[in-house]
């Protein structure tokens, strides 16, 4: 699994499949991605970056979903239980899964200079499993420059 997102790609595609992908996930499950979970799984997808609770709400807000934190982190909540997204804990924010379909362990890889992240497989579990151990969760946070910050470096 490649890293998403610090490659140029067609945003617009990205998103509307992402979208796709995940009501997909949800008619399959018998789970409901409401207008509201969906609204904060596309600001997550437009954003590529992390992006916290408030950020969203702020949005959420403004466009009428709601005014409450409650809002934003129910939502969030159905999101990452669901594989939808997953929370950063370095940032305490949030980013929108980009591999909905496939069962993985993702790591993210942090740009620490524009805050974009990407997110990619880090097998952990696989290798917990050789190990004789039973991993529960996992959870791999790489700082660093993204190939756009590098080159912007002096």
């Amino acid at each position: 699994m490649a890293p998403l997102g610090f490659d140029p790609h067609d945003h617009d595609d990205c998103i509307r499949d992402a979208v796709a992908a995940a009501q997909a996930r949800c008619d399959a499950r018998g789970l409901q991605l409401t207008p509201v979970r969906r609204r904060v799984l596309e600001i997550l997808l437009h954003r590529h970056r992390a992006v916290g609770a408030y950020e969203i709400l702020d949005t959420l807000r403004a466009e009428g979903l709601g005014s409450q934190p409650p809002v934003a982190y129910r939502a969030l909540d159905f999101l990452t239980k669901h594989g939808l997204a997953h929370r950063i804990e370095r940032l305490n924010a949030f980013v929108a899964c980009t591999h909905p379909q496939a069962q993985h362990d993702p790591a993210f890889l942090i740009c620490r200079a524009c805050e974009a992240v990407a997110e990619t497989d880090a097998d952990l579990g696989e290798m917990a499993t050789k190990g004789g151990f039973q991993a529960e969760q996992t959870v791999v946070e790489i700082e660093g420059l993204c190939p756009r910050c590098q080159k912007d470096r002096p």
